[in-house]
């Protein structure tokens, strides 16, 4: 991380949302003249005898030493989302390059099966991510992420045993089933560390290993590809290679990987501390681990859950498209398969920059332009599918670049998982606006998956015009979710003033009891 990141970081310390408690050269503890028996309520709460040491001592530590505890989990923890969201991305992509090869053959794989094959690990993702948002509210999220990573990694390696159609949806359901954890996993140890002006550059740089993915996969595939003398076929030897990795990372990350701050290896008794102070300002708690279903109404109520909600969907239909087709797409414009898979690297690397640069512009701006990041990052995708309609086929190589633009989808899904993480708050009701959330994007994965008909190649126009469709709706969606933002927090400073930094100290509080943000009188929306 460059010096300027680091000052940049250094005023982050006393903020809360993108309100500016002043200027604050020594880091005292702001909430620790607060008496403990105000956190009555709180015994589900994961971190709470941290907190109380911190509410009855006397913390003082400044901007600089802080900074040294945050590049420590970004050194310790940062790496460790990356790389697993990097390995689960390669599975999702595993059938994309499967396909490049002999695999639709060897299956005997005919009209829409290959659609029906992509689509069903969508519907192990809908009904696993029902249950998998709540499991990591009450069970240990790092332990139990870890499991499933290696239940997942089993499954990719028995792809190789898969003979026909059934075999391989049967093994797609069960990946999707398993996989549907790791992104509210993910969401949640972010919240857990980073506060509200530090998470979309996390989320951002963990999300951007996609790009990753996608070069690294693409090499991969195009290497295995050239495998002759081997007893498995290319496409075997690609969910076997996918497989072996997942495996051996599933180790890695359970001894690795924190549940909580308050048991996070790395950190010393008194940097667990100081974690807990700096993250509580997000008025959010660290976990609390009890299912509340007044939480739960309240999320199916709030409008803020359902555009959401909408712009997963989406999401959902754009990346179940391009994920699974964009091979197709490619060898449709005149390139052999194993040149297909290769043509993907690009599409790696514009993912990477465009995520990470959306990152970095939500941390270098003290405004709410979380939103409008979103919104922004949909007009290269829109602009590339009208092109792929209107280009002629002749033009093949600018075909192929508008392909590559697809996958800056990354953008507005993690600019998503940022609202939510940060405009919501109790953890029954983030767990439920998640699931709702996941749902969606998973049944627009689906849609996604068949509405690219296999007698519309080269083009796919039906699948063209579908998410031309999506990407006009989401951005309309965001200008409404962006002035809904606006007037809650305006309507909040006319009912009950701005805040003062009494008020923040009696919000954070709020937090740990597990508030809402409807019930928390002193939360403000950062959008």
């Amino acid at each position: 991380m460059t010096s300027e990141i680091k000052e940049k970081e250094q005023f982050e310390i006393g903020v809360v949302g993108d309100t500016e408690t002043g200027s604050i050269e020594v880091y005292d503890g702001e909430i620790k003249n607060v008496k403990s028996q105000q956190l009555e309520g709180t015994e589900h709460a994961v971190g709470l005898d941290l907190f109380q040491e911190v509410l009855d001592s006397d913390l003082k530590y400044d901007d600089k030493e802080y900074s040294k505890i945050r590049r420590k989990i970004d050194t310790w923890l940062l790496p460790v989302l990356c790389i697993t969201y990097m390995l689960q991305f390669l599975d999702k992509l595993s059938l994309n390059y499967a396909s490049a090869y002999s695999m639709k053959e060897d299956l005997g794989l005919v009209g829409n099966e290959y659609g029906n094959i992509a689509a069903i690990f969508n519907v192990g993702y809908l009904i696993g991510s029902i249950p998998a948002n709540y499991v990591i509210q009450k069970l240990p999220v790092a332990k139990y992420t870890g499991v499933a990573l290696f239940v997942w990694a089993i499954l990719l390696i028995g792809h190789i045993g898969a003979t026909n159609y059934s075999s391989m949806m049967a093994l797609r359901f069960l990946l999707g089933l398993m996989e549907a954890s790791i992104s509210p996993s993910n969401m949640m140890m972010c919240a857990m560390f980073y506060n509200k002006r530090e998470q979309p550059f996390r989320m951002c740089t963990f999300l951007s290993m996609n790009g990753v993915a996608t070069m690294v996969g693409a090499l991969l595939a195009y290497g295995l590809g050239h495998a002759t003398n081997t007893s498995l076929q290319p496409w075997k030897l690609i969910f076997l290679v996918f497989g072996i990795m997942n495996l051996v990372w599933s180790a890695v990350f359970l001894y690795i990987a924190p549940d909580s701050p308050a048991n996070a290896k790395f950190l010393t008794h008194e940097e667990k501390l100081k974690v807990i102070d700096h993250v509580s300002k997000n008025q959010m708690g660290i976990k609390d681990t009890k299912i509340k279903p007044d939480q739960f109404k309240e999320a199916m109520l709030d409008l803020n859950s359902w555009i959401l909600a909408f712009i997963g969907l989406g999401c959902g239909v754009i990346n179940g498209s391009t994920s699974n087709f964009i091979s197709s797409l490619i060898k449709g414009f005149g390139f052999s398969g194993l040149n297909a898979t290769l043509l993907q690297l690009p599409t790696g690397a514009i993912e990477l920059v465009v995520v990470f640069a959306a990152g970095m512009v939500a941390l270098f701006t003290n405004k709410n332009v979380r939103v409008i990041l979103l919104f922004l990052t949909c007009i290269p995708t829109l602009g590339a599918l009208i092109g792929i309609r209107l280009i002629p086929l002749s033009e093949k190589w600018s075909l192929v670049g508008c392909c590559w633009l697809l996958y800056i989808i990354g953008g507005p899904v993690i600019m998503c998982w940022v609202l939510i993480n940060v405009t919501v708050a109790g953890s029954s009701k983030i767990s439920t606006v998640k699931i709702v959330w996941f749902i969606f994007y998973t049944a627009g994965n689906i849609c996604g998956s068949k509405i690219m008909y296999a007698n519309e190649a080269p083009r796919y126009d039906s699948g063209m015009k579908g998410l031309i469709t999506c990407y006009s709706g989401m951005m309309f969606l965001c200008i409404v979710y962006y002035f809904l933002m606006y007037y809650r927090n305006k309507k909040r400073d006319a009912e009950y003033g701005e805040l003062t930094p009494e008020d923040e100290k009696e919000g954070v509080i709020n937090g740990f009891k597990d508030l809402t943000d409807f019930q928390n009188q002193f939360f403000r929306y950062v959008y």
